[in-house]
């Protein structure tokens, strides 16, 4: 019988990068609507992406590169 291998997430594919250093970044939450109400201030600091802790990067580096 042939060995399966885990697969990728690809909805967290999608969602999430990892760095050369091994970090992983994704994209700041509350971007998605209802935008009008928001301040520039607020908006403007919500572009940039945000890096994930070091448990949360575990988890979705095994989700990401399950064979790794």
């Amino acid at each position: 019988m042939a060995q399966v291998s885990q697969k990728t997430h690809k909805g967290m594919k999608k969602r999430f990068k990892v760095t050369a250093s091994g970090k992983v970044k994704c994209r700041s939450a509350s971007r998605g609507h209802l935008l009008s109400h928001k301040s520039a201030k607020r908006k403007r600091q919500l572009r940039k992406d945000t890096v994930l802790t070091k448990w949360e990067t575990r988890l979705i580096s095994e989700a990401l590169a399950p064979g790794l």
